[in-house]
């Protein structure tokens, strides 16, 4: 079937602007303040994105938004198409990418609330469709991951921040687990020996993926709760705690997406 014009012609253009995009996660299930121009469903080689693409306007920037696990937050971790989600936002004209994710503090600078912009990725997942590079391929590909985050895309975030005079931490490791089950506290304990300051369930094989298509990719955590075994006592980890210490951590999100965009405007 013939694609639509107006679809054409929004895709040539991000094409040769550059568009910024923006992956929601648990807490950022819609962008604020996000004139939106249209809703796109794009189908891909992968199957569906986990939602529509919302194009619009933010602060006078063309943004693409995407809610990670789906309009009404029904997609676990491990269910996600995370390739789809990055193949229609390349498809539709998206140069780079900044994943909100909500994590579990690990170590004492992760506390509640704090934004932290990590600068490495440990992988615990399993079982995830994890590259585009498998099928009919005339070579093998090995893309280079030294670097997991874009250098560039973080600098411009952490300068961001500082402008909107938030506290951020500017290099974590985060641990991507498997979900959609919290950690038990050993495997906090394994995870902070391997490195990790931080703990979630999107960071892979998102990161990845982005790389191998080519596009920007930095990703703002917010510490929804500290990681078990690490909140001072052995209660159990309270999701009303999550959603408030969230509220909170998104509220910090936005003053830096807004502060990012009226940059580059």
């Amino acid at each position: 079937m013939p694609e639509p014009a107006d679809r054409q012609a929004d895709r040539q253009a991000g094409r040769q602007a550059g568009r910024l995009a923006i992956i929601g996660g648990t807490g950022l299930a819609a962008l604020e303040g996000l004139e939106i121009v249209r809703e796109a469903r794009v189908e891909t080689p992968f199957g569906a994105p986990s939602g529509p693409l919302r194009h619009g306007r933010l602060h006078g920037r063309e943004v693409i938004f995407l809610a990670r696990h789906g309009p009404d937050h029904t997609i676990p971790p491990h269910r996600i198409n995370y390739r789809a989600n990055l193949w229609a936002l390349k498809e539709c004209g998206a140069t780079a990418v900044v994943a909100v994710a909500a994590v579990g503090g690990i170590t004492h600078e992760a506390a509640p609330t704090r934004l932290v912009i990590p600068d490495q990725i440990i992988d615990y997942t399993w079982g995830r469709a994890h590259t585009f590079f498998e099928d009919n391929l005339t070579e093998v590909v090995h893309i280079d991951f030294t670097r997991p985050y874009d250098s560039a895309l973080r600098r411009r975030l952490i300068e961001a921040a500082a402008a909107a005079g938030l506290d951020v931490a500017r290099h974590g490791t985060y641990g991507a687990t498997q979900g959609p089950r919290l950690e038990s506290a050993a495997e906090i304990d394994r995870m902070e020996r391997d490195g990790c300051t931080i703990v979630g369930m999107t960071g892979m094989p998102e990161a990845a993926l982005a790389r191998e298509l080519g596009l920007a990719y930095a990703c703002c955590a917010v510490v929804a709760n500290r990681a078990a075994g690490r909140g001072g006592s052995d209660a159990p980890i309270e999701m009303a705690e999550i959603e408030r210490n969230l509220v909170q951590g998104m509220a910090q999100v936005r003053r830096l997406l807004s502060q990012l965009l009226h940059q580059d405007s």
